[in-house]
């Protein structure tokens, strides 16, 4: 089977129903702006050092990372169109969000406390990461008007929101433990060096 189709050569996709949509449809931004932060995600990976201290980091990325594709699943179905079976087939579960709590608070009882923000940086993997939370930011801002709608569960822009938040603490974590300081928000620091 080859990779290409030709079938959006006309700006054209379709969703898991057959049902033909632009590739600038609602929907459409939602699930591609998933699958940044899913390739996001694979490139903090690629960063993680090999260790066996880092090997639960790798676990619970790649766990999202599956979860991902979840959600793309839920997204690519609009509930307001498609038959209970295969809403049944992609549906999501509130399972993945009590699980991103537990990580979350296991890495905030190992993490200095913030009192001001941080600038996004550090390791190349910490870094990657925070990419990741920018990118689901704005999947759930995505999300928000198909939720809205009726077309997506709550539980899908849940996910999302506790992810970025997952996502800004396991970057501070893997930070922390790879010696990479956080660089701590200067208030009109461009003003100090006009």
């Amino acid at each position: 089977m080859k990779i290409y189709t030709r079938t959006g050569d006309k700006g054209t996709t379709s969703l898991f129903s057959g049902q033909r949509v632009h590739k600038n449809d609602p929907f459409i931004d939602a699930l591609g702006t998933v699958d940044e932060g899913n390739s996001a995600l694979g490139l903090a990976l690629s960063f993680l050092p090999k260790e066996p201290f880092y090997q639960e980091t790798r676990d619970q990325l790649e766990i999202i990372q599956h979860a991902l594709f979840d959600v793309g699943a839920a997204l690519a179905t609009p509930r307001s169109c498609h038959q209970n079976q295969k809403l049944e087939k992609t549906r999501f579960d509130h399972e993945a969000i009590d699980l991103l709590e537990k990580w979350i608070d296991a890495m905030e009882g190992q993490l200095p406390a913030l009192k001001t923000f941080i600038l996004p940086g550090g390791h190349p993997a910490g870094a990657a990461l925070h990419l990741s939370r920018s990118i689901i930011r704005r999947a759930e801002r995505y999300v928000v008007p198909l939720y809205e709608q009726g077309d997506v569960v709550q539980d899908v822009l849940i996910y999302l929101n506790r992810l970025s938040d997952y996502l800004f603490a396991v970057s501070r974590f893997v930070n922390h433990h790879l010696k990479a300081p956080e660089t701590l928000w200067q208030s009109h620091k461009t003003c100090q060096h006009a």
